[in-house]
């Protein structure tokens, strides 16, 4: 839940059901696609980002007691056909708690606990194609059996209130790092959204998280997190942190949701990943221009047509994103990692998608879980060697995840 849908229900019209032209791209040479599907299905691809469960939770499965047929496709961007063909092994399922939510005592906490429940009963439902996964180990394991390993991150640390024996419990439950706050500040810290700096970067109360958060083997991510925060964690923690789905800020100017190059300097210096998010308003300053001139334009078509039906709003807003070239391309994602490579080395990004959380903004042959390989692919073209696509895909996040747990003496 991104900052595509930050802007309220106004965003969601805008992006609901774009379905584009993908754009004309140079062909990758057939021998560079079948070595990138083949590489994509031997090593472990980890994306720290999908935002199925929250997803499922809107669609009304959560107060069904119900799980769709994951075991086959569904509409979105993630599921076990999408998934498998992609090669995608362990996928972070967003435990993504809405900021509004932080103004109700526990109601971020229930609908954590819901959530995770949600993950959980997944693996349980289909135990031929996913299980779930606490470690690096447990991942490894379970891509030797064939199975998709489902660990979890929490978006948003409102649900551990007040409270930092919360830490534990949560880790207890399966949670592996933890977003420290989202679209406004929370008791922890100060949001990159939010232009109210309540803190100044890190409560106090928060300081005591990113310890506790330690001691129990729980990543500090980064994402979200407003610039002085970042900058407070790295000067107070020397075991590693992750971005788990953001990009670099030199593509998109001002947009501090993405890292500037000191950030991403310096959290390398410390050993951290920066997992590279595939929104099109996160790869693209001509993208993150247009979505604003796109909200203008439906604002617009809606005066002039107070009658519009819904289907009829949909169709402009469709037509105006294609009409004016709105999306990203795989090239741009491949942008983000050269960036990062270049600036501070190999071992220092990974893959965080948004895939579910960024809704029809994801980039021409970036737009669902099948679609690892194009991206491996691209970067094959680039000079990439299988080595590097290897750290890329999750042996960078391993090391941190491994990292965190061997300082809580987990390992």
């Amino acid at each position: 839940m991104k900052d595509l849908i930050l802007n309220a229900a106004l965003v969601v019209i805008v992006l609901t059901g774009c379905n584009p032209p993908p754009k004309e791209t140079a062909t990758t040479p057939p021998d560079l696609k079948t070595q990138a599907e083949t590489l994509a299905h031997t090593y472990i691809i980890t994306d720290g980002h999908i935002d199925l469960p929250y997803k499922l939770a809107k669609e009304g499965y959560m107060a069904k007691g119900e799980i769709p047929n994951l075991s086959g496709e569904i509409d979105g961007n993630f599921d076990y056909e999408k998934a498998h063909k992609g090669g995608l092994d362990a996928p972070f399922m967003s435990i993504y708690i809405p900021a509004s939510l932080q103004k109700t005592a526990g109601a971020s906490k229930a609908l954590a606990d819901s959530l995770i429940t949600m993950v959980e009963q997944i693996a349980t439902t289909y135990p031929k194609h996913f299980s779930l996964a606490g470690s690096p180990t447990e991942v490894q394991q379970n891509f030797e059996k064939g199975l998709i390993s489902l660990p979890m991150g929490m978006e948003n640390g409102s649900p551990l209130g007040d409270d930092l024996s919360n830490i534990k419990y949560f880790y207890e439950r399966g949670i592996r790092y933890i977003t420290l706050t989202h679209s406004k500040n929370n008791l922890i810290c100060d949001s990159s959204y939010d232009p109210n700096r309540k803190w100044n970067g890190l409560s106090p109360f928060g300081q005591e998280v990113v310890r506790e958060m330690n001691a129990q083997g729980i990543m500090v991510d980064v994402s979200h997190v407003s610039d002085s925060t970042f900058y407070q964690i790295m000067a107070m923690t020397d075991v590693p942190c992750i971005a788990s789905h953001s990009s670099v800020r030199k593509f998109t100017p001002g947009f501090e949701r993405n890292m500037s190059d000191d950030m991403i300097k310096m959290l390398a210096k410390k050993g951290g990943v920066i997992q590279i998010n595939f929104g099109s308003t996160f790869l693209s300053q001509k993208s993150r221009q247009l979505y604003d001139s796109a909200k203008v334009a439906l604002n617009t078509f809606k005066t002039e047509y107070p009658q519009a039906s819904d289907s009829a709003i949909t169709a402009f807003s469709n037509q105006w994103l294609i009409d004016h070239n709105f999306f990203a391309d795989v090239k741009d994602a491949a942008d983000h990692i050269d960036h990062v490579v270049q600036l501070v080395g190999i071992d220092y990004v990974g893959l965080g998608s948004d895939f579910d959380g960024v809704g029809n903004s994801l980039p021409t042959s970036l737009k669902t879980a099948a679609d690892y390989p194009k991206l491996i692919a691209e970067l094959l073209e680039r000079g990439y060697t299988e080595t590097d696509i290897e750290k890329i895909c999750y042996k960078n996040v391993f090391r941190v995840w491994s990292a965190t747990l061997s300082a809580a003496g987990k390992s």
